[in-house]
């Protein structure tokens, strides 16, 4: 077992923190929408100054200089206002850093596997551990040429990390991009304008718990009355008292909606957003909190009615239900989905195999155990070389998504949800399990082999199968080994002790019945810690 990795501890995988759902604002009339692209385009210019202040300041940043923005932002809105904006701004630069750190670390295993692969001879074969030599003098010159782009690279992005300076766009780089490639994305500029406005307008409000329905800034009454706090320049577009703005639209939320009801009543803090999706000309309102922690539930309790042990894979996840004792009932099954096509697809194609799973999970009273998989360093072409399907296999893998999907969804159905590390499941599933698990109607994939033997990790067990006994009809002269013994069971691997007497056939049968009706010259004491120990005392006929 030399040069195998420490395998790490299952854990049980924490509930979310929070909370988000969406509604439509329907029937809003032409004023309403007026009204909310200048609320939401003047409270995004104050965003915008005040981001670039926040990233002005840096490493510097300290609370009074963030009461100080604040306080210039109080002039132009409110109070509350300008909190959200400032306290968007402070998430905003963290989120920046954050994917600032990322991208280091990302260059640094692209510099070290590139620096590697230059040490080997050219045409040095690839091991299973570790890739080997380039393939050509011509790829080994490209290589070493690119290593050097990818230094200077890490050198530019330290020295923005140790100066504290991150680089953010309102509105999004990729859409920003787009206005350079309107032919490719189908986009005409006016198009391209209306969705850039909308994506950089700030409509978004903090909750406060003690105040009317748990927000001041965008109020939701219990029957699904919308009204804002208008910014101070803005208060003549008020049509009730206070400087609110009260929507023509009655919202209703029909998912967890008992839920916020209690919190509306309650006067809990809500946070909500409002957002345009200029391609179908809707206007969503979404409304966010926090949960209270949950009771942790003891992984001894998760183990009690079995496990469903699951395979993630690129187009389909693979499950496999298994007894406390780690034994596979039942077949194997396959939960697909298409990840093609737009994002809104791909997200309902993982929801509807995560809800299929789930259910089967919560009908017979399993818990789920999954990998904690993260390909941050496996998909870099710098270790896969020209395997570019391979990569794109890696890459296509929703982890991230699914992971978030899983968690929240087990979660509000009670199902514990066990992560465990994925190391050599894969291949000591194929290697212990593939084989026993087919029959002839039956031909289990390597990845309901994998299933197995997450579940078996999850619950406590080795991944291979128990030692069977050997040959020679199973018996003691070839070494019995148990297969029926527990897991913590001291010497469950090794031989019976050899007692005398006919069931272990350490002696001839017919020497019992001479020791019988003899006198022992000396008195042996056989008794053994191994529970299929058997009784010293011989009995005469």
């Amino acid at each position: 077992m030399g040069g195998l990795r420490e395998v790490a501890v299952p854990f049980l995988v924490p509930g979310p923190s929070g909370v988000a759902i969406r509604t439509r604002l329907k029937h809003l009339s032409g004023a309403d929408e007026t009204v909310l692209r200048l609320v939401g385009g003047h409270l995004g210019t104050l965003a915008a100054r005040d981001l670039k202040a926040r990233c002005a300041a840096g490493l510097e940043h300290d609370s009074e200089q963030w009461a100080q923005r604040k306080r210039a932002l109080t002039l132009e809105s409110s109070s509350r206002w300008a909190g959200s904006v400032t306290k968007a701004s402070h998430d905003q630069w963290a989120l920046a850093r954050r994917g600032q750190h990322a991208h280091i670390k990302s260059l640094q295993a692209g510099i070290a596997m590139i620096t590697h692969r230059l040490s080997l001879p050219v045409g040095e074969k690839s091991s299973k551990r570790a890739p080997g030599g380039y393939g050509s003098r011509r790829e080994w010159h490209a290589k070493s040429r690119r290593l050097h782009v990818l230094q200077d690279r890490l050198q530019a992005v330290r020295a923005d990390w140790e100066a504290g300076r991150v680089r953010v766009v309102r509105g999004g780089k990729r859409l920003l991009n787009t206005r350079h490639h309107l032919d490719q994305a189908g986009l005409s500029e006016p198009e391209w304008r209306e969705r850039w406005q909308a994506a950089r307008r700030f409509l978004q409000a903090d909750g406060e718990s003690g105040k009317r329905y748990g927000n001041e800034s965008v109020r939701v009454t219990p029957d699904g009355e919308v009204s804002l706090k208008l910014p101070a320049p803005l208060v003549y577009l008020a049509n009730a008292p206070y400087g609110r703005y009260v929507l023509t639209a009655r919202v209703a939320f029909a998912h967890r909606g008992e839920q916020w009801a209690d919190r509306v009543h309650a006067n809990r803090a809500i946070a909500y957003r409002i957002h345009e999706d200029t391609g179908r000309g809707r206007w969503y309102l979404t409304a966010t909190w926090t949960l209270s922690p949950a009771p942790t539930l003891p992984l001894v309790a998760a183990r009690v009615h079995g496990m469903l042990g699951v395979d993630t894979n690129a187009d389909h996840l693979a499950a496999w239900r298994l007894d406390p004792h780690g034994n596979p009932i039942g077949a194997p099954m396959r939960f697909a989905y298409d990840l093609s096509g737009t994002t809104t697809h791909r997200d309902a194609q993982v929801r509807h195999a995560l809800t299929r799973l789930l259910h089967f999970a919560k009908r017979h009273c399993l818990a789920v155990a999954i990998e904690d998989l993260d390909f941050g360093a496996e998909k870099t072409r710098e270790k896969h070389g020209r395997r570019t399907r391979f990569r794109k296999l890696i890459s296509g893998m929703p982890t991230s998504r699914l992971r978030a999907r899983l968690v929240s969804m087990a979660a509000e159905l009670g199902i514990p949800l066990i992560a465990v590390d994925p190391a050599y499941t894969s291949r000591w599933g194929a290697q212990h399990w593939r084989k026993p698990l087919t029959t002839t109607t039956r031909k289990p994939t390597r990845h309901d082999a994998a299933a197995v033997a997450i579940g078996r990790r999850a619950l406590g067990h080795p991944i291979r199968r128990r030692t069977a006994p050997p040959p020679h009809d199973r018996s003691d002269r070839a070494r019995h080994r148990t297969v029926q013994a527990r897991p913590g069971t001291p010497g469950r691997e090794g031989p019976r002790p050899r007692i005398p007497g006919p069931r272990t056939r350490s002696v001839p049968p017919d020497a019992q019945r001479t020791r019988a009706t003899r006198t022992p010259n000396t008195v042996r004491d056989v008794r053994s810690d191994h529970e299929w120990a058997q009784d010293s005392l011989l009995l005469t006929e």
